[in-house]
């Protein structure tokens, strides 16, 4: 309904939910890359045999490796998470198997921090140093990246989901894309959970640079409008794993495409249509959502299932579970904030 046609889930420790969202995403028809979650450690304590998890990483590959729309992953959630030798067995089990590697990395100050104090490397130099980066591994986030490790990501061929949004909800600092381009890195726009229209998500990617670096140098074009485009297309396919598959209008891809109504006030005149997506577009604009050929979306609702029932069961089903939740909330809910008259 946001205008994505192919998700991409860094997995989830969450019993029974890699089953479940297959079989959702099976059902609406979104082309879906699925991680499977191969943490060793949980904190100091080592929670699985390496050898158990990664005979269930290899069984996630197998079941899913000729599934049309559902594309195994493998994953762990951030490097502390895995010993030394599990991620290097699982970047090296991506690599065999054909499949993307995912992890989170700079993302956070504190979590370089802890990388420098327990291996006296940052956390993209530490994965460098074992051999896990290459072209087979998928960085999400890569905020607080020096120019030593802007070099490996390079050099590697490793890709970055670029997380704009993310980036002003909870990071430390914008990852340099416009640089990384530059470069010629791969990279991709991500969302990290925090966007659900396509289209603002690449508003925010110019916007983000434009703000961190282009006012700073005088840089006006900040990409062009195209990059952001690109890069929500055809780079996200790439950076994801599956530019055989999808990620641009082509003979022989799967017809993964969106109808977009342009004749809206937003686009009339229209002088550059490519920027003016970039800028003017959202997710009331979409017609139509085609995945594989088949239309799953017209005029903001799938046609072959009732997402309406689905809102309310989830409004139904949620409230609860929320409350129950073990959740520090740090900030009072808006109209509490508002009474209190000030802002922390």
């Amino acid at each position: 309904m946001g205008g994505f046609t192919t998700a991409v889930d860094a997995g989830t420790r969450s019993k029974g939910h890699v089953g479940a969202l297959v079989r959702a995403a099976g059902e609406v028809g979104l082309r879906s890359v699925v991680g499977f979650i191969c943490n060793d450690l949980s904190g100091s304590a080592q929670i699985a045999e390496p050898g158990v998890i990664l005979r269930q990483a290899e069984e996630h590959v197998s079941t899913y490796r000729q599934d049309p729309l559902i594309h195994p992953s493998l994953a762990i959630s951030i490097p502390e998470a895995a010993t030394d030798g599990m991620l290097k067995a699982v970047s090296e089990l991506a690599a065999a198997s054909g499949v993307v590697f995912q992890t989170h990395v700079n993302e956070h100050l504190v979590a370089v921090e802890r990388s420098l104090a327990a291996k006296g490397l940052r956390p993209i130099e530490h994965l460098a140093h074992l051999g896990v980066l290459g072209p087979q591994v998928l960085l999400a986030h890569a905020t607080l990246v020096t120019p030593h490790e802007l070099n490996l990501l390079r050099e590697t061929g490793t890709a970055v989901a670029y997380n704009p949004v993310a980036t002003l909800w909870k990071g430390n600092a914008v990852a340099p894309a416009l640089q990384m381009a530059a470069l010629g890195m791969r990279f991709g726009l991500g969302t990290d959970g925090t966007r659900a229209d396509a289209f603002r998500l690449m508003d925010a990617a110019e916007g983000l640079q434009r703000a961190g670096f282009g006012l700073a140098t005088g840089d006006s074009s900040c990409g062009g409008g195209w990059l952001w485009l690109d890069r929500a297309t055809s780079g996200a396919a790439d950076a994801a794993g599956l530019s055989h598959v999808t990620g641009s209008i082509t003979e022989g891809l799967a017809a993964d495409f969106l109808l977009v109504d342009l004749d809206r006030p937003e686009f009339t005149p229209s002088h550059d249509l490519t920027w003016e997506l970039v800028r003017y577009g959202n997710r009331d604009q979409i017609d139509a959502v085609f995945t594989s050929g088949q239309l799953r979306l017209w005029q903001g609702w799938p046609i072959d299932w009732d997402a309406r029932a689905l809102l309310e069961e989830v409004r139904g089903e949620t409230t609860t579970a929320i409350a129950e939740a073990p959740i520090q909330r740090i900030h009072p809910l808006s109209e509490a904030h508002r009474r209190l008259g000030q802002y922390r």
